[in-house]
This record gives C-alpha cells, sequence and structure tokens, in this order.
C-alpha cells in the first residue's frame, strides 16, 4: 500500500474535532478515490469505530453495523434494531466513554432509509446527550451537497466540520514515484492528483506500461474509471461524458458545444454548471475580464485524468477493445509534449501567488489573448499583477525537449507585454518557465520544473 502522505491540515482540523469536550458533527465528502477513508482511518484511534455502508436494504445495513459496534460493545449485535432511531438510542445509552463513530459512503444509508437524515438532525440537535463524535462521509458530492448543504436539508448548519477533500497537489507525485521533477510533471499530467491512481501506477515500472495495463485495456481497472465516476453525482452520465468528449476534441466555446450538439447553448447551463462544480471542468476567461460577464469564456477539463482519458482513451476505443494498445500508445508518445505543456502551464500559473521576487509579491495568474490592436492578436501563458497593482508579471512557458534562446523569448515576451491595454504605467516583470535550462546564462528570470514543484509544496 502506497504510504499516507500530506493531508497535514486535514488531519488537524478533524484531530480537533474530535476532542472537543462536546461531541462534534463531521461531515466529509469529495470525489471518488481521493483518499477520503484513508485520511479518516489514519486519524481514528484503536476503540473508535468505522463502518462502511453498501447498498443494501436498511435492516442488513443496521445488522452490518452492529457487528462492528459488537467489536466495543459486547453483544450488541445480539439484537434487532426495528428502526434508526432506536439503534441509535441503544448505541448512545450503552457507551461507556466517548468514541468517534465514522459513517462511511453515507449516502448509500440514506438510499434505503430516507428518514435517517431527520432522525440525526434530532440528535445533533440535542448534542448535549451525544456520547459520541459523528462523522459521516460519501463520494457523492452532490448528494452530500444535498444533504448538508442545502437549506432545505434536515442536516442543514447542525455539522461542526465540513471538509471538502481535493486531489493532492503535483509536488507529492515526485516523492511517491521517486522520480525527476520532469517525469513528475508528465506523470501528474495523466494521473492529476488522485492517491488511488498514483497507487495503480506504483504497480508497473514505467508510465507507458502502466496505461497498457490500467487505461489501454478493455480489463484495465481505469478503463470504464469516468462512468464511475459520473454515477456518484449525476443522472444523465450520457450527456456529461459527450460534453467532455467535446471539449476534449477542441470545442472549448459554448456556442461550439452547442453547435455540436445540436442544442441552444440555453440548455447547456445546467449540466455545464454541474461539471463545474464538481470541479471536472473549469471556464477560463482573460486575464482582467469579470468571470461572470466575460463573452470570451473557454471550458476546459480541469482534472488531469479526465482530460487524459477523453483525448486518448474515448477516441481510440476501437484499437484498445481489439487489444492494439501499442497503436495507441504510439499516438499518445507522438503528442505527449504537446499534452504535458497545457499542464505545466497550469501548474506555472498555480505557483505565482507564491512568489517574491525582489520583494513583490502576486495575486492569482491567469492567461490573456486578445487583439491589442487591428490585425493584431497575441497570447500570454502567465499574467498577475502584484499586490499593489505597480507590476504586472507576464510569463511565458515553454516544454521543449531542445534547450531554447531565452534571449528571444524575453524580446517576444516584452514585445506583447507592451501591446497590453493594461499594461501602461506598471512595471513590467517578464519571467519564462523552462523545461530546462535555455541555451545561454541570462540575467532575468527563469524558472525551471524543480523549482516550480519546490514553490507548490509550500
Amino acid at each position: 500500500m502506497m504510504p499516507f502522505i500530506d493531508r497535514i491540515s486535514e488531519q488537524a482540523r478533524l484531530k480537533k474535532a474530535l476532542i472537543r469536550d462536546a461531541a462534534s458533527f463531521v461531515v466529509i465528502y469529495g470525489r471518488r478515490r481521493c483518499g477520503k477513508s484513508r485520511l479518516i482511518r489514519q486519524v481514528l484511534k484503536a476503540d473508535d469505530l468505522y463502518f462502511m455502508a453498501d447498498q443494501s436494504e436498511a435492516t442488513q445495513q443496521r445488522s452490518l453495523l452492529a457487528k462492528v459496534i459488537a467489536t466495543t460493545i459486547t453483544g450488541f449485535d445480539k439484537v434487532i434494531y426495528p428502526d434508526w432511531d432506536t439503534f441509535f438510542e441503544t448505541f448512545n445509552l450503552r457507551l461507556k466513554q466517548k468514541i468517534t463513530l465514522c459513517l462511511d459512503e453515507f449516502p448509500y444509508l440514506v438510499k434505503s432509509a430516507p428518514e435517517l437524515p431527520a432522525i440525526l438532525q434530532k440528535w445533533m440537535d440535542n448534542k448535549e446527550q451525544l456520547k459520541f463524535n459523528l462523522i459521516i462521509c460519501g463520494s457523492s458530492q452532490q448528494l452530500m451537497h444535498g444533504l448538508v448543504l442545502d437549506s432545505a436539508a434536515p442536516l442543514f448548519g447542525r455539522a461542526d466540520e465540513i471538509m471538502r477533500i481535493r486531489p493532492l497537489q503535483a509536488p507529492y507525485i515526485q516523492d511517491v514515484l521517486g522520480c525527476s521533477s520532469v517525469e513528475a510533471i508528465e506523470e501528474y499530467s495523466v494521473w492529476g492528483g488522485i492517491p488511488r491512481y498514483w497507487e495503480l501506477r506504483l504497480t508497473e515500472p514505467d508510465l507507458g506500461e502502466a496505461l497498457k495495463y490500467h487505461l489501454l485495456s478493455s480489463q484495465g481497472i481505469l478503463y470504464d474509471e469516468p462512468v464511475r465516476l459520473f454515477l456518484d453525482d449525476m443522472r444523465d452520465t450520457v450527456h456529461s461524458f459527450t460534453i467532455l468528449s467535446l471539449i476534449a476534441s477542441g470545442c472549448h466555446r459554448l456556442s461550439e458545444i452547442a453547435g455540436r450538439l445540436g442544442k441552444p447553448a440555453t440548455h447547456l447551463a445546467t449540466p455545464l454548471d454541474k461539471l463545474l462544480l464538481l470541479g471536472y471542468i473549469e471556464r477560463e476567461v482573460p486575464f482582467g475580464e469579470n468571470y461572470r460577464n466575460s463573452k470570451k469564456s473557454l471550458y476546459k477539463i480541469a482534472d488531469p485524468f479526465l482530460d487524459f482519458y477523453f483525448k486518448y482513451v474515448v477516441p481510440y476505443r476501437s484499437f484498445i477493445e481489439t487489444e492494439q494498445a501499442d497503436v495507441v500508445l504510439k499516438r499518445i508518445r507522438e503528442h505527449f509534449a504537446g499534452y504535458v505543456s497545457f499542464y505545466w502551464e497550469k501548474l506555472c500559473r498555480d505557483s505565482v501567488p507564491y512568489l517574491n521576487i525582489n520583494g513583490i509579491t502576486f495575486n492569482p495568474a491567469a492567461r490573456w489573448w486578445g487583439n491589442p490592436a487591428k490585425d493584431t492578436f497575441i497570447e500570454l501563458d502567465v499574467v498577475a499583477a502584484s499586490h499593489d497593482e505597480n507590476y504586472l508579471l507576464v510569463g511565458e512557458c515553454k516544454w521543449s525537449e531542445k534547450p531554447v534562446n531565452a534571449e528571444d523569448l524575453f524580446a517576444d515576451l516584452e514585445r506583447k507585454a507592451a501591446l497590453l491595454p493594461f499594461s501602461q504605467g506598471k512595471t513590467i516583470i517578464p519571467v519564462l518557465f523552462l523545461k530546462q535550462k535555455p541555451v545561454q546564462t541570462y540575467d532575468k528570470i527563469v524558472f525551471l520544473p524543480n523549482d516550480i514543484l519546490t514553490i507548490l509544496c509550500k
């Protein structure tokens, strides 16, 4: 098993909640395979109770949970409990000291017993009577939102902690795989920040073999992974699958997606909002544009694994189903540097708020594209204003196999920066983000992969 990594702040918050004098109610949610269950088990003590729910009937679920509790309360499983209210009342009465009970995959329990949230609401409203902390956890982000974050839900406002567990940051994959910084960025561009995917990657000697075994095979454990993810949160998985396929194929504007689907753009608002909320896609606007009102929005797949899947698995399913993984792998290798360059850019932008350049710090970075003058179109990979608004960082990202000429890149960068409509009156700070050291030594700012991973560790 892969060693437990990071989650330092999450562990601290969870431990703090569980050692309070009064009973605590903690809600933990996030996409499947993010390490929620592992985090909980990392914090629970030996006499605490952990229960993984399934999709069986409520009576069976109570029977299974009673067996878990019987490891602490002798004979607890020798009684048949007619309902959940009786179950929790008996559990609370028989406890001699305060412990923690975790109900993992909580939405499964609610599916078989819709009355359960209301029953727990009664207990949470009378915490002074409780002798146990309660943790509920679930991978269905939509259902967990509806159970706890919806103002009409019985458990709304009752939680002492609500923790959304997100994918891990890129630098940690280098520690797990024991690879170079360049290889770490390449691996992250495929697997993203999902610990379970990293664990599977460790079973094979290199990236190519891992792809062939786990993803480019009809028997691979990750071959149908997006379908499983979507089933957690969406009624119409076909619609979501289609939208992500179109975005991966290059349809980034709302009008392009709607046109390919043959539907009015207004019909896409709900599915796109859901994909945005779940963190599967992102909406990008040029630096300085109002996020809500910009008419230049581009939709991109936000998760590296899903992006890779919809670019290289979905279009080549026929080859995979006929066991021609080598053909697909060859095509991946032909385009891999260009694919990785997109995530290199994202990681570079993510690092900007942590930079300190000669005492100057910056707001979050974004791309910029547009026409600063007639018949002139330019793009900039990284643009960020300093906190005091006096400086403007402009950056170029290159993921090239060969060393680049930094002098030419800096000259082009400064030329573009001078054309920006919002650069007047600001001091320009040009920065290069490169895969490897440039041909010549240059007295300006250059960041390399190891620099970026180190910065993102902060």
